[in-house]
């Protein structure tokens, strides 16, 4: 008997639901992101105050993260999605009457901020546990590509609405975000997630956490991973705002630096849209390392670019291989985790990426202050060279097994 051919993905009913939904969230997202510190500078008149906001929204997702991924795996997923989606709506309409009616505080906003970033922590993690029941195995790592082609879509979509509303009206951008998480909800209460054979365990919260940590460190493949992952995120984070201070420096206007950061989501959607091609292509180790290789010979050009355009460009090639990398890396530590453990594992990954993520613009800063722009260049680029060299030699990496499940079958 021949196994019958999986319905595509166009044509998976609860995976659509799940995607078109997210799609439309991502863009009100992205609108409130830029929208958040703007109102709080038109509140306050200080940028220290307005960068509060997106801080708290951060540091909200990494405080919950780990607890977060040990509740995913506790509770019914798609009810945890629902719920998040349903506490941004009461956030958003909240914030919504309080701009119209003028009497927005700054502690509100900053309430609002939290909410947003914890219903991130726990949705996030839901999403990722629920794709592999969603989409047969055979369609996982295209699935995780379509994910991150949404997001990138959406950021670029959701901040360019985010400016032109905010502009025409400062509770315009909140308003697009709380519809957009309305038709989420709708869409999420129409999803149909496969049941699952896990047997939930309760222990001590803290002894779950554990247990996912213990998961992540205990396998090499994993562990290596998300070292590289972090050490590459922090570098590149901080050669992004060198590269910002270094185009400032020679002259560029506010609108060129703009475009020269826009190429990074042009990159994003791009390569996006050709990770599942290149995923089968290239295979898991040179899928890895080609995004290490790209951004090594890449960052030195940053000396000899004068044009924000050509940075800019310079920009989109650095980001066009990195969703065949995350593609890959997903699509294999969904495979390789037990589905009572997905919660977890997605949970570290996203407060171990997230750290990087923050810690990156300190360093890029710090570089910035301490050596001229030219130095503080070298210094980015030969921690990605060293960064690069360690993927490319790494005996873990370079054995990346093609098939986790069948790995696991023969260990």
């Amino acid at each position: 008997m021949t196994t019958p051919a999986p319905v595509p993905l166009t044509r998976n009913r609860d995976y659509a639901l799940l995607w078109g939904g997210q799609a439309v969230a991502e863009v009100g997202f992205s609108a409130t992101v830029l929208a958040l510190p703007l109102l709080v500078y038109a509140i306050t008149g200080s940028w220290f105050v307005a960068g509060l906001a997106l801080t708290v929204d951060s540091a909200a997702q990494l405080l919950v993260g780990l607890p977060a991924g040990a509740l995913v795996d506790r509770w019914d997923r798609r009810r945890i999605m629902l719920c998040c989606e349903a506490a941004q709506v009461v956030a958003l309409a909240g914030l919504v009457a309080a701009v119209w009616f003028d009497s927005v505080t700054v502690p509100h906003v900053l309430a609002v901020a939290a909410v947003l970033g914890v219903c991130r922590a726990l949705f996030e993690p839901a999403e990722d546990a629920c794709l592999p029941r969603l989409v047969p195995e055979s369609q996982l790592a295209t699935a995780v590509a379509m994910n991150t082609a949404r997001s990138q879509l959406g950021q670029m979509g959701g901040t360019a609405l985010g400016g032109v509303l905010f502009g025409v009206a400062r509770w315009l951008p909140f308003l697009l975000d709380l519809v957009t998480h309305v038709l989420a909800f709708v869409a999420l209460l129409f999803l149909r997630v496969p049941p699952t054979e896990r047997v939930v365990e309760r222990q001590h919260l803290l002894r779950e956490i554990g247990e996912g940590l213990r998961w992540v460190w205990g396998r090499a493949e994993v562990r290596v991973t998300a070292l590289c992952a972090v050490v590459l995120n922090l570098f590149f984070t901080a050669f992004y705002l060198v590269v910002i201070g270094l185009a400032q420096g020679g002259g560029a206007s506010e609108a060129e630096i703009g475009v020269m950061a826009a190429m990074l989501g042009v990159g994003g959607v791009l390569g996006a849209l050709a990770a599942p091609r290149l995923h089968r292509s290239l295979g898991p180790f040179r899928s890895i390392a080609s995004v290490f290789w790209a951004l090594c010979l890449l960052t030195p050009l940053a000396l000899v670019l004068d044009s924000p355009y050509l940075l800019g460009g310079m920009f989109a090639l650095m980001t066009f291989l990195a969703p065949t990398a995350n593609t890959t890396i997903g699509t294999y530590q969904l495979l390789l985790t037990p589905d009572e453990l997905r919660g977890r594992m997605s949970g570290v990954m996203a407060v171990v990426v997230g750290t990087a993520g923050a810690v990156g613009p300190l360093v890029g800063g710090a570089l910035t202050e301490l050596l001229s722009a030219h130095a503080a260049v070298i210094a980015c680029a030969a921690g990605i060279f060293l960064i690069t060299v360690f993927v490319t030699v790494n005996p873990t990496l370079r054995g990346y097994a093609k098939d986790p499940v069948q790995e696991e079958e023969e260990a």
